[in-house]
């Protein structure tokens, strides 16, 4: 799980902040409409903080790239996320490179602070991004990648898909033998209590996202159960003042960022166990769950009459179940065999081996634990900028 929380979206005519509007329509006004193909060095899919990141150090080479969002409006996957999400990590970790997130650097932003912030730092660098424009394939045809957007054809030499790995939720296969009566939503799609018909909840994925929303459940006066293995949890309250100060430090610029990497025995033996269950519990902690009155479970393992059961046998009676359980990159999209057999794709350091040109930042641990962590992605971005320089050097030479 993203420790910040960790995200397409459809065609609009919605404008940037009021000032920016006019870099906006700058930025839409460069696509063709006449069907011919457009040519870039780099298009970049995904318009996040993992591709602004990825712009901001193409830019600074002086290569001609597009930056491809599939929402409406820059910082949308954020605006959209449950209303009371606020960051995981204190703002002083939030900025990208190159911008400082503007608030007290201990405090936690809102999502919506977040969303604002991708959007003033996409137009304080001038990034070319297009917003409202879905990729529906990439794939190649000789030395070029071809991504179809919006119903028009873009080629490069280069392309850099720059998305975490929540992209497309996975729920169970069982979900589909719930009594039609249960009324059942992703966390994609959960934004507030009033969502849900009155009744008992059970919120099945215990990670960050999962202890997020059933708190924000049974502060509603609901019953809630919360069911699945238990991630761990940081041993520390993240927000007493000292811990901000001495130990969040540690924890995020060294452990999550230098120790638990692909280069080091440690981050090795970590990374099967962070792929499968997420990063540990970093605010809302099992004890407070408890406190608060949500009942923590087993996992839940099937139907039983129409009603979820749990790894226990219990069969619970509830109105509603709200979907934890992960996300995938959702790759269907991609026409290209660069995946392992688990959906993950085949890649170092962001570098797709068997498809010279071919490009990841943004997916879980791709190579440490802070790769899908706001302070993680710049290291990132900046390694494979640096490596598509370097490549188009070479084929200059």
């Amino acid at each position: 799980m993203n420790s910040n929380l960790d995200a397409g979206g459809v065609t609009s005519s919605a404008p940037l902040l009021e000032e920016g509007a006019a870099f906006e329509q700058l930025a839409r006004g460069n696509g063709r409409s006449d069907g011919v193909p457009e040519h870039f060095d780099v298009i970049v899919i995904g318009g996040g903080q993992a591709g602004l990141s990825v712009g901001h150090h193409l830019a600074r080479q002086g290569v001609r790239f597009v930056i491809l969002e599939g929402y409406p409006r820059i910082g949308d996957s954020w605006r959209t996320r449950w209303d009371s999400l606020r960051l995981f990590t204190p703002a002083r970790y939030d900025g990208l490179d190159g911008l400082r997130f503007p608030a007290p650097p201990h405090s936690f932003p809102t999502k919506d602070e977040m969303a604002d912030y991708l959007e003033a730092y996409a137009k304080h660098f001038q990034l070319p991004v297009r917003t409202g424009t879905r990729v529906e394939r990439l794939t190649r045809e000789g030395d070029r990648y071809v991504v179809i957007a919006g119903g028009r054809r873009l080629e490069a030499d280069h392309v850099v898909v720059a998305m975490a790995s929540y992209q497309r939720p996975r729920v169970p296969a069982f979900a589909q033998d719930l009594d039609p009566r249960i009324v059942q939503m992703k966390s994609l799609d959960y934004r507030r209590p009033g969502q849900l018909p009155p009744g008992d909840v059970l919120v099945v994925g215990a990670a960050n996202s999962g202890a997020e929303i059933a708190l924000d459940l049974v502060r509603s006066g609901r019953r809630v159960w919360l069911s699945g293995r238990n991630p761990g949890e940081v041993p520390f309250p993240i927000e007493n003042p000292l811990v901000k100060r001495v130990v969040l430090p540690i924890l995020f610029r060294v452990v999550f960022h230098r120790i638990l990497t692909v280069d080091t025995p440690m981050g090795r033996k970590a990374r099967p166990d962070f792929m499968k269950k997420g990063l540990p519990l970093i605010r809302t902690k099992f004890a407070h769950l408890a406190a608060a009155g949500v009942t923590l479970a087993p996992r839940t393992e099937g139907v039983s009459g129409g009603r979820p059961k749990l790894a226990d046998g219990t069969v619970l009676d509830v109105a509603s179940v709200v979907w934890c359980t992960g996300f995938d990159i959702g790759r269907q999209w991609i026409d290209l065999p660069v995946f392992d057999d688990h959906d993950e794709p085949i890649q170092h350091k962001g570098i797709v081996p068997d498809e010279p040109g071919l490009y990841f930042v943004g997916p879980h641990f791709m190579y440490s634990a802070s790769s899908t962590m706001i302070h993680g992605i710049g290291r990132d971005a900046q390694r494979v900028a640096a490596a598509i320089g370097q490549r188009m050097k070479s084929r200059v030479a």
